[in-house]
């Protein structure tokens, strides 16, 4: 802008300089030539008066260098001249000056010379004998004139134009400088020209609107960041090129990314195929959708690509953890599994011998043993059946009423229900701890303790031990049994699994007693633990 001001202050400053040598030039030459005439028409005036007087010989006897005077006859035939022998002049009636005089008696011309540098003034009046007298002289025109002044000119333009750059340097500075110092910021607080109040409310009102919208977006995305930040599920946006534009806590733990990825792009985080696939599916498709495994979890990653007015501006990634979901699925598989072979196993016993007892294929003296068999199976059955009840009840999480009860005493009881169980394997029950009391639900709490004792029974060895100590609110059953491998540590608690399917059957037992003992413990807030070695036994610890 100063250059613009500078450029244009100089320009006019040329121009007006020029303007001006033109008109005082102009002025100048008219005011001489106006003088000139003048002077031109008393000298004539003069030789007038001294030609009517006396005649030839007053002319004969002028003397004048800048003035020329010539006598014409009434036919047009030069009578005289100062400067040239009139015999040699041509005939002048034709003359511009010469007929105007001779018609209203007196006349005026300018000629001017064929190099345009002179012009020579003529003014003629008749006299009293019908002769006309003229006088001229000649003058410098105005082209001629400012030539001659040409020097004069340049130095006065220059100078004129060295001052106008100075001065206009200063100036533009001197204009511009209050505009530099601006206080944007505040827009309404400078002290400036007067000419600047609109555009300085103007940029106040845009400050307070963009204010505004800036706390609206901020207040959005704080709002966006507080949504996400809580979200349990991985969320990651990108723009059209899948540079990752936001991305959420949850998804950084899914990715094993840094909030130092923002900007980067998606596939240097995962340079999955089936993702990339995806991904790419969403933005040309507008959605895509791929079931992955990270870090033995397993995210169903549900892509959307984002829109505007048509065009594509990014996409979204939303990453949901259905691990849960599909050990469920699959634990669901194989109970129903499961529950369709345990239930088929003792169904089919009972079925064959009815079938037998049926057809009359049973001798009579061992009638009473396929009887007993069918009794068995039957109860076999119903106990499973009573044992899905109750893991169903658990999984509800139906409200039961509770009660104090005393753990001690509990386990006294539990121990005298499996005495006889114990007995036939020779396995010795100790109970032992001070005791204590807590508010339970009655049957879940025998459950677990009766659960626990009838497994340590049973995967015991003959001449095992079993011990329930119950102190501090803790509840401890350790047993000199086969143990448990490491391996399976973590899956005894699921229904159906067994350690040894083949010892499955002769144990007895449904499958689902520490299913049932780890939801119980689970219904009733408490935690429980195992520490096994096979081959030494194993040492479950339950804390209310």
């Amino acid at each position: 802008m100063t250059s613009k001001i500078f450029r244009s202050t100089v320009f006019v400053a040329v121009v007006v300089l020029l303007c001006s040598l033109g008109i005082v030039i102009g002025v100048l030459y008219n005011h001489f030539t106006g003088v000139q005439v003048q002077q031109l028409k008393d000298e004539l005036s003069l030789a007038v008066t001294g030609t009517e007087q006396y005649g030839n010989a007053f002319l004969e006897n002028v003397e004048a260098d800048r003035f020329r005077v010539t006598w014409i006859d009434a036919d047009g035939t030069v009578l005289f001249d100062t400067q040239v022998d009139q015999t040699a002049m041509e005939n002048h009636a034709d003359r511009e000056e010469i007929r105007e005089a001779f018609a209203t008696g007196s006349g005026s011309a300018v000629r001017n010379s064929s190099t345009l540098t002179e012009q020579t003034y003529y003014e003629a009046r008749r006299l009293t004998d019908g002769t006309v007298l003229r006088i001229s002289t000649n003058q410098a025109s105005a082209w001629a004139l400012m030539m001659d002044l040409l020097w004069p000119i340049i130095l006065i333009a220059v100078l004129a134009i060295g001052l106008s750059l100075i001065l206009a340097r200063r100036m533009a500075k001197n204009i511009v400088e209050p505009m530099n110092n601006l206080d944007l910021e505040h827009p309404l607080s400078n002290d400036t020209y007067e000419e600047l109040s609109p555009l300085l409310r103007r940029i106040n009102q845009q400050h307070l609107q963009i204010d505004a919208q800036m706390r609206k977006l901020q207040h959005k995305t704080d709002e966006f960041i507080q949504i996400t930040s809580h979200m349990q599920e991985g969320l990651v946006v990108l723009d059209k090129e899948t540079r990752i534009r936001s991305i959420n806590s949850a998804a950084m733990k899914v990715f094993g990314a840094e909030e130092s990825c923002v900007g980067s792009s998606f596939f240097q985080v995962n340079r999955s195929n089936p993702l990339r696939q995806a991904l790419n599916d969403a933005l040309d498709k507008g959605h895509g959708s791929v079931m992955q495994e990270l870090e033995g979890r397993v995210y169903r990653f549900d892509m959307s690509s984002i829109q505007s007015d048509g065009n594509l501006l990014g996409a979204v990634i939303l990453a949901v953890d259905v691990t849960e979901s599909q050990n469920a699925e699959q634990m669901r598989r194989e109970f129903s599994a499961n529950v369709s072979h345990e239930l088929k196993t003792p169904l089919q016993g009972i079925i064959g011998s009815a079938e037998l007892l049926e057809s009359g294929m049973v001798k009579p003296e061992d009638t009473s043993r396929f009887v007993g068999h069918i009794r068995k199976e039957a109860s076999r059955l119903v106990n499973l059946i009573e044992d899905i009840i109750r893991l169903s009840q658990l999984d509800e999480g139906v409200e039961l009423p509770t009660e104090p009860v005393d753990m001690l005493q509990l386990a006294e009881d539990v121990k005298e229900i499996l005495a006889p169980s114990a007995a036939e394997k020779n396995v010795k029950i100790d109970v032992t701890g001070n005791g204590f009391t807590f508010k339970g639900v009655r049957r879940m709490l025998q459950e677990i303790i009766y659960n626990l004792c009838d497994n340590a029974i049973k995967y015991n060895v003959p001449g095992g031990s079993v011990t329930i100590h119950a102190e501090n609110n803790r509840l401890v059953v350790s047993d000199t049994g086969i143990g448990i491998p490491a391996e399976h540590k973590d899956r005894i608690f699921e229904r159906f699994y067994r350690v040894d399917k083949s010892h499955s059957k002769a144990s007895g037992g449904t499958g689902l007693g520490l299913s049932i003992v780890k939801h119980a413990v689970a219904y009733h807030n408490a935690e429980i633990s195992l520490e096994s070695t096979p081959g030494k036994g194993t040492t479950i610890t339950i804390q209310f």
